[in-house]
């Protein structure tokens, strides 16, 4: 059923004349026009129980606690924030309001500055009731401002902090339809690349399909979360840490996929430009990957996220098709060092695909593709039939970025996996989701004990999730 999208004002008037629901709003930094839009619609006496601002640092600290990091904008002030605003509520009013919901707002956000040095984005949030005498529920987004003007972007926190509100009201129960009207209003101005649903209104909703939802309906090109299935975000668990990344249909892993991330990983923490003690490993999946007849089946998407929570891999989904786009969002956040480990076939499509598609702006677009930070982890392939190992030593490139390509490996920007299982190479991921779809003995010799055991337990990638035969541009493992 469609939905209709209502203004701004529409919905806070609505709000106002909803008498069920009562509570505060506390607004840092660029975030101070939330509390605006229920003021000027009207019947705000209705809903505002108090509204603050706490724009100086010091006076900030008195109130809600220091920040150990010295940062404001930041997912730990958002929560204080919650937490003090609300328990004020219920200490100030249960007794005056006990037949209302309470809710409060919290937002700490930075706007674009003067020189325009910097890029607006920020922590919202709202913890509010489905009834009075239940505990309180939350949703934590991590917002990034599109807008070039500092004015618009702050237009953009107030149009947001009341779809929030809205949807916490009015859509709780469908959760993805909540978050889909985050952007209402708001299409082209703002990204969504963190949310987090917890507490009694969202009992039973497994955040993994949280991050699936927020790119699956462009709220974002990324999405992270812990292996436990808790959404993050970088600018928090990866502040001032290198990453490796490795893409993958993780359909499921098998032994030469988790040989090149150990190897690769162990190579990469050991590079002199790597603090070893900050560092992480991610594994990515893309939508395109997780498409199946043109759909996205959920259920393939949570079974694949079981298998690599059971390795204790943190798992990104992104849209970005194109590696380049992965890497910049990962840059936004001063990543000190991206890794990349891949496969030889892997890079091979990426060099002639990116040649092939820039011929008159090769250096801008390998440029983009290898910044100074980036380094390419190349796993080698054995051709079929063949003995010869294809590695980034050897792989066919095209003439016309002969020099540049070594010019890469010269600096480093491309190295190969220096140790790896030979015995392996032929393991693919096609032929391993064959033989369990099929019930073919035999296939888990070919993946990690540990991730026959889940598959086995839970009885994962036997539906008819995907046709037999059927395959992405990265199935292949070495690839």
């Amino acid at each position: 059923m469609t939905r209709s999208v209502l203004e701004t004002e529409q919905k806070a008037l609505e709000i106002n004349l909803d008498d069920r629901i009562y509570g505060a709003f506390a607004e840092i930094g660029a975030g101070q026009e939330v509390a605006r839009h229920f003021f000027q619609v009207g019947a705000a006496a209705g809903t505002i129980a108090k509204t603050m601002s706490a724009y100086d640092k010091n006076v900030s600290d008195d109130i809600y606690g220091p920040e150990a990091k010295g940062r404001y904008v930041c997912e730990s002030r958002l929560y204080k924030m919650l937490d003090h605003e609300y328990s004020l509520l219920e200490k100030r009013l249960r007794h005056l309001r006990p037949a209302q919901n309470f809710f409060a707002f919290a937002d700490t956000v930075t706007a674009l500055n003067y020189s325009k040095t910097n890029r607006g984005g920020g922590w919202l949030g709202l913890r509010f009731q489905t009834s009075p005498h239940s505990e309180g529920s939350d949703v934590v987004l991590h917002v990034r401002l599109l807008d070039n003007d500092n004015r618009l972007q702050q237009q953009a926190i107030g149009i947001l902090g009341v779809n929030l509100i809205y949807g916490c009201t009015y859509f709780h129960n469908q959760p993805e339809t909540l978050l889909q009207s985050l952007l209402d209003n708001l299409h082209g101005r703002v990204q969504i690349d963190m949310a987090r649903l917890s507490g009694p209104a969202f009992n039973g909703l497994d955040n993994r399909l949280v991050c699936l939802w927020l790119v699956k309906n462009k709220l974002s090109e990324v999405a992270i979360c812990s292996p436990d299935g808790t959404p993050l975000h970088a600018s928090e668990f990866l502040y001032k840490h290198s990453i490796l990344i490795a893409r993958g249909s993780y359909r499921p892993p098998t032994l030469v996929q988790q040989d090149m991330i150990r190897n690769a990983y162990e190579q990469f923490r050991a590079e002199p430009d790597v603090d070893a003690a900050r560092s992480y490993f991610l594994t990515e999946i893309t939508l395109d990957n997780l498409r199946a007849d043109g759909e996205i089946s959920e259920r393939d998407f949570l079974d694949r996220a079981d298998i690599l929570s059971a390795l204790n891999q943190t798992l990104v989904i992104s849209d970005c098709l194109q590696h380049k786009k992965l890497i910049a969002y990962f840059s936004e956040y001063k990543v000190p060092r991206i890794g990349l480990a891949m496969g030889a076939r892997k890079l091979k499509t990426i060099l002639w695909e990116t040649a092939q598609h820039n011929p008159d702006n090769l250096l801008g677009a390998f440029g983009e593709l290898f910044p100074r930070n980036v380094r390419f982890y190349v796993y080698p392939a054995r051709e079929k039939g063949s003995d010869e190992l294809l590695t980034s030593q050897n792989i066919p490139v095209p003439e016309d970025i002969h020099y540049l390509y070594q010019h890469l490996k010269d600096h480093r920007n491309v190295v190969d996996v220096e140790h790896f299982d030979p015995d392996i190479l032929h393991i693919y991921h096609s032929t391993v989701l064959r033989m369990i779809q099929s019930g073919e003995e035999g296939w888990e010799k070919m993946v990690p004990e540990m991730v026959a055991e889940v598959i086995k337990s839970k009885k994962l990638f036997v539906g008819a999730h995907f046709a037999p035969g059927q395959s992405t541009a990265d199935e292949k493992v070495s690839g």
